[in-house]
């Protein structure tokens, strides 16, 4: 039987090198540190200058490592800290204190906030463009298969078009697309029932364009204002917006991940299958871009360049769309944007 001591707290004692545990108790006894078992007797002991004893974390129980490797744990973390503490030696760890004093960990939320938007603002933009850069052309088309894929299972439909009149887009699509440096083939135009989409037409990052049965029916006989928006569409796909649209919700998501930590597998699942839905989103400079584009790929392929601007005068006028949105919710409409066109054609006309 041991000699009587200080009890310091109750835990379990695991002996070196086996994760079998038993009760005991961490006692104070002639100037050493021993466990007691519950049946009596020493399991293992040191003086305090060869043992280590874990900082306090939280509420996770703290560990006393004895020199022989054995283990006693215990989840009486105050009755650790007054014993450390009145032998003169600091009771909680640096990460404990910064968990209790709540102003610092507020600066620390804010300084992570901070990096976030700098990042965001300076960095990102950088790190897309290299990211498109280093691309292999085997990225964008798998990304679009993806995205069109689900698609077509998640939002459109199959197409109901006239023959004829299918037949004369993409004759005129060809033309405008031999036109663009990719040349005719750089591009394929499919045909769909717009189901929840409506009226649109949109590309995905490998040059794929899908255009919608309610598109073609809103422009009605004028063939050339289609060609026009889907010349638009060209231009994203030249100048990669939605690739870079796309690189861009991935290093939002990695800056979410930083601040927030994992945010589970939906991120991945946007970004994988659904990727080409994020480029039917563009900014203001991009779609003024992809305007001036359709522009001068009509001018080039001897196609009216204004086609374009009628479009939007069909949005504004048909649709009664004459503020910054429209029900073609991936292109905003403007008669700003109008106008802009038609200022581009009197420029590239003089």
């Amino acid at each position: 039987m041991a000699s009587d001591g200080t009890t310091i707290a109750s835990g379990e004692w695991h002996p070196p090198g086996s994760s079998r545990s038993v009760p005991a108790s961490l006692v104070e006894r002639a100037g050493h540190l021993v466990v007691d078992g519950e049946s009596g007797g020493e399991l293992a002991g040191g003086n305090l200058h060869s043992i280590e004893i874990s900082s306090r974390v939280g509420r996770i129980p703290r560990r006393v490592t004895f020199p022989d490797g054995s283990l006693f744990e215990t989840a009486d973390n105050d009755a650790v800290d007054r014993f450390l503490t009145g032998k003169g030696r600091a009771s909680e760890g640096a990460i404990h204190r910064l968990e209790r004093f709540h102003p610092r960990l507020i600066a620390f939320v804010a300084a992570a906030i901070l990096l976030g938007a700098l990042i965001y603002r300076s960095a990102l933009p950088l790190l897309v463009e290299v990211a498109i850069a280093v691309t292999p052309p085997a990225v964008p088309q798998i990304m679009s298969a993806s995205a069109l894929e689900t698609m077509d299972r998640t939002l459109l439909d199959k197409s109901k078009l006239d023959e004829a009149k299918r037949n004369r887009i993409v004759e005129g699509f060809r033309r405008v697309a031999s036109q663009s440096a990719r040349g005719e083939a750089g591009y394929t135009l499919h045909f769909r029932g717009g189901g929840a989409l409506g009226p649109n037409a949109f590309a995905l990052p490998d040059g794929t364009l899908i255009l919608t049965d309610e598109l073609v029916e809103l422009a009605g006989e004028d063939t050339e204002m289609i060609l026009g928006v889907l010349a638009h569409e060209i231009g994203h796909v030249a100048h990669k917006h939605s690739l870079r649209q796309i690189y861009r919700a991935a290093g939002i998501t990695a800056l979410l991940m930083l601040v927030a930590g994992d945010i589970g597998s939906g991120a991945e699942d946007m970004l994988v299958q659904g990727g080409g839905l994020l480029a039917l989103s563009y900014s203001r400079s991009a779609e003024a871009e992809a305007d001036r584009h359709s522009v001068e790929l009509m001018m080039k392929a001897g196609f009216d360049p204004a086609a374009i601007a009628r479009f939007f005068e069909l949005l504004e006028t048909k649709l009664d769309d004459k503020g910054g949105t429209s029900i073609f919710s991936t292109h905003p409409s403007t008669p700003e944007r109008r106008k802009a066109i038609l200022d581009w054609i009197g420029h590239e006309r003089k």
